[in-house]
């Protein structure tokens, strides 16, 4: 494949720094200015150097700008765009490093991870960065470095199948998850920052507004990613389009990419141990947080829970818990017991899941290793 990637500069507002920027990225390349409704004159400071310009009558914000990036991207015949903030804040020099990498792996979106070590980085970009970390691998199972940064490369592929309901800077954060959930690999690349004085700091970031806009937008995500259900999938036919996958082939090719019989036998072992503990109401909503934040298999982490289901292996808690206590098993069943008692017996299923839980998650895991190990050896023998 022909990489032919594109230069794109969003910018609202940033006079005093377009100009510097983009001169310093014509070096390397293609350079499209996204203007996104900007009242500051910000490209009169460079309509002497010929490039290519897209204007939007009003601020619409950074995600529609990316959004109109890819569009003029492919009128132009470019295969991906690589976008860099206009204050100043990311290195130009630092655009040959994404070039090589998407001729290296043309498919995969990647992040420039900023390089947090140097003067006057925001307390607030170091909590956000993360906040957003977290929540995209327990979205995806993906660890990345730098969610929020806005330094990356995309191909231009995605923004034909992905749809994404933000316009703003969530759009940066929503575009990660679906393209993860879609097949497509994201990538780290590191970048250096500068961040000037806080006092020359230009910044369009509303701290209420779009902090909530990204804390709803989360919270969407995470609820779908509850769901057990497989994401559509996309990849190539014979003629090199990008197609959508039948929902069950998706599970099939999620199965035979990420599901390994380890992976699916640690699942099995984390839901039997998460589904022991006294997480009253919660066993269902912890098994899915742990299995999408280890990127394990949500539907055999929950599958395996319900072997918990009272009352047999709570009984069996109570009572270890009760003989670890008094040295011998409860045996009275009654109101005294089990109602005036409750309190105790809840410290005694604590005391009992600790200790039956991590015994019953081997040997649950144990069990699920060996039949999928068979399983898979079966099909690898079948064959093709």
């Amino acid at each position: 494949m022909q990489v032919k990637p594109l230069i794109v500069i969003p910018v609202y507002n940033h006079g005093a720094t377009l100009r510097d920027v983009a001169v310093r990225a014509m070096q390397y390349g293609e350079v499209l200015i996204v203007d996104d409704g900007s009242t500051d004159g910000a490209l009169a400071e460079i309509s002497d150097l010929g490039l290519t310009v897209v204007s939007h009558d009003e601020n619409f914000g950074k995600g529609q700008a990316i959004l109109t990036a890819a569009e003029k991207a492919r009128e132009l015949g470019k295969t991906h765009i690589i976008t860099i903030d206009a204050d100043g804040q990311h290195f130009p020099e630092e655009i040959p490093d994404f070039i090589a990498a998407i001729k290296e792996n043309p498919e995969a979106i990647f992040v420039g991870s900023r390089n947090f070590e140097g003067q006057n980085v925001p307390g607030s970009s170091k909590f956000g960065r993360s906040f957003s970390n977290f929540w995209l691998r327990v979205q995806t199972g993906i660890k990345l470095s730098d969610v929020q940064s806005g330094f990356r490369a995309y191909p231009l592929e995605i923004f034909s199948v992905i749809k994404t309901s933000e316009t703003r800077y969530a759009f940066e954060v929503e575009i990660l998850v679906k393209s993860a959930w879609a097949g497509y690999d994201l990538k780290d690349i590191p970048i250096e920052v500068h961040y000037p004085a806080p006092d020359e700091r230009v910044s369009h970031f509303d701290a209420i507004k779009d902090n909530v806009r990204i804390s709803l937008l989360n919270t969407r995500l995470t609820m779908r990613s509850f769901v057990p259900v497989p994401h559509r999938q996309y990849d190539k036919d014979e003629e090199g389009k990008i197609t959508p996958i039948h929902p069950l082939r998706s599970l099939r090719i999620l199965l035979s990419k990420d599901e390994t019989p380890l992976k699916l036998a640690i699942a099995g072992a984390l839901g039997m141990l998460l589904g022991t503990l006294p997480l009253i109401a919660m066993h269902s909503i912890a098994i899915i947080l742990f299995c999408g934040f280890f990127r394990l298999s949500k539907i055999t982490g929950l599958a395996v829970s319900q072997l918990c289901i009272p009352p047999l292996v709570p009984a069996l808690c109570i009572e270890a818990g009760h003989y670890l206590r008094y040295n011998q098993f409860l045996t009275e069943i009654s109101l005294q017991t089990l109602g005036y008692e409750a309190l105790d017996r809840f410290y005694e299923w604590v005391l009992g899941s600790l200790v039956l839980g991590p015994s019953f998650a081997l040997i649950i895991g144990i069990a699920i290793y060996i039949m999928a190990f068979t399983i898979k050896r079966f099909l690898d023998m079948k064959p093709q």
